[in-house]
């Protein structure tokens, strides 16, 4: 009689490793490979007028303009530019994020809605920002009303496009099945419609965030006394080069920052995509 310790016991598998360990080997390959074009670029920054193929008066090496970048930071000059663009540019597209969302959401839900508004918001989406600067500065003045204005002008429309985009968009199956299923308009609303246009949301979001950046620049330009637009005109009227690229760099960082970030915020109001 055979007994119960001779029999063949079940082999429990031990956890799968290889899945995460892959992911992990592919996000660091992504993430080696994404950046080796802004290596290229840095390395021919620092060699190209140290090698005498550009005017070093004009373009001065990687090297100078990060030392410039120190010596900003140090005298504390540079964090109050930082600190007077960041707050402009995140009131602007806070108060743009607020009013694109719930208005391309009715727009994209509701055709009335749609057929009264949509012409004009064509003409005001081929007016550029920067065209309006001077309507903007005559009516609001030189201060932070305008500047904050304009930001909010110019970083509406992305937002706005593509909310109405990402509704419009949703697959009719998935309406048609929650509509099977009973729900009501609002849950209807709540639970296909909003979720599935978040990912096109967070891509208008990260357009009105470069468009924030790039007309906060400008409008720092004129009438300023801080900020990063201020920072780099003034260098170039003082002819500092090396401070106006470093005020130029601040810029792009501060642009790539913030666009890393709506995508990690994408990321997670979106866990349902990678379910």
């Amino acid at each position: 009689m055979t007994s119960t310790l001779d029999k063949p016991r079940a082999v429990v598998a031990p956890p799968e490793l290889k899945p995460p360990a892959r992911r992990r080997r592919r996000f660091n390959r992504k993430f080696i490979t994404s950046w080796i074009a802004v290596a290229v670029l840095l390395a021919v920054w620092q060699l190209a007028p140290a090698a005498g193929l550009v005017d070093t008066t004009f373009l001065p090496p990687l090297s100078k303009v990060l030392d410039a970048w120190w010596q900003l930071a140090q005298s504390g000059e540079l964090w109050t530019d930082v600190h007077a663009s960041l707050q402009r540019s995140l009131t602007g597209f806070g108060i743009a994020l607020c009013v694109g969302v719930p208005v391309g959401l009715l727009i994209g839900w509701y055709p009335l809605a749609a057929e009264l508004l949509s012409p004009v918001l064509v003409i005001f989406l081929n007016t550029a920002a920067i065209a309006l600067l001077p309507v903007f500065t005559l009516i609001l003045g030189i201060g932070e009303t305008s500047k904050i204005s304009i930001i909010v002008y110019a970083s509406v429309w992305p937002i706005l496009y593509n909310t109405i985009s990402g509704v419009r968009t949703v697959d009719p199956l998935l309406i048609k099945s929650a509509r099977s299923l009973g729900l009501s308009h609002l849950r209807l609303f709540q639970k296909v419609i909003l979720p599935a246009a978040v990912p096109t949301i967070f891509t208008g979001a990260r357009l009105a965030g470069a468009a924030s950046i790039l007309v906060l620049v400008t409008t720092e330009m004129v009438g300023a006394k801080a900020g990063l637009g201020y920072l780099i005109l003034n260098s170039q009227f003082n002819f500092q080069i090396p401070s106006m690229y470093a005020g130029i760099l601040t810029v792009s960082v501060i642009g790539v920052l913030f666009n890393y970030l709506l995508l990690s915020l994408e990321r997670r109001f979106s866990t349902w995509r990678s379910a």
